[in-house]
């Protein structure tokens, strides 16, 4: 696939296929469920997959869970690239959990579990290894609302546009930023950084 090797990432055939197909089905539902403001393929190439797989090499988790993942972003194409960890998808709208729950389905993804829920009112089992975010809140209402989902050794990771020193400046004592890496993702207009975060 185009972009992946500028990411330096090796897709097996078979991965490139559940990329695209995964596309394809974003398409398809976007027209009767609006999942997405992207409304070409194309973009939703660069926009969704390169933009959500760019994140893949700084996973380091078995747990996962994706909060506000809308029809399933970053979560499904990194459950594509990362197929040994798991991942929980969380979002609070019905029509997008369904759309998971066909994708995961019709995709053959084992390792991927919508769930429909606020994710204050997501209770796990076991703490998670990684919060993961991609434009769903502010960093300090992220880790307000999320902290209850992983324990001292788990960490927050949040996928921003421009450095975001303002956020950064609003975290309280309790967390550390551990750090923030600019990601270089190909043909996508503007800024990209990961955070790391976790509990002091």
């Amino acid at each position: 696939m185009q972009g992946s090797e500028s990411l330096s990432l090796t897709l097996t055939e078979q991965q490139a296929e559940k990329l695209v197909g995964y596309v394809e089905r974003i398409d398809k539902w976007n027209k009767a469920y609006n999942l997405t403001s992207v409304r070409e393929p194309e973009q939703m190439m660069v926009k969704h997959i390169l933009d959500s797989i760019a994140v893949a090499p700084f996973i380091d988790g078995k747990t996962i869970i994706d909060v506000g993942t809308g029809p399933g972003l970053p979560g499904i194409p990194l459950s594509v690239m990362l197929p040994d960890s798991s991942f929980t998808l969380l979002d609070s709208l019905g029509k997008r959990v369904r759309f998971m729950k066909q994708c995961a389905f019709e995709l053959g993804l084992n390792n991927v579990t919508p769930v429909h829920s606020r994710v204050e009112d997501h209770k796990p089992d076991q703490p998670y290894d990684i919060v993961l975010s991609r434009a769903f809140a502010s960093l300090k209402d992220m880790l307000h609302w999320c902290e209850h989902l992983v324990d001292s050794s788990g960490v927050f990771v949040a996928l921003k546009g421009q450095f975001p020193q303002s956020e950064i400046d609003e975290v309280s004592d309790h967390f550390r930023i551990e750090s923030v890496k600019a990601l270089l993702v190909p043909e996508l207009e503007g800024e990209r950084h990961l955070v790391n975060i976790r509990k002091v």
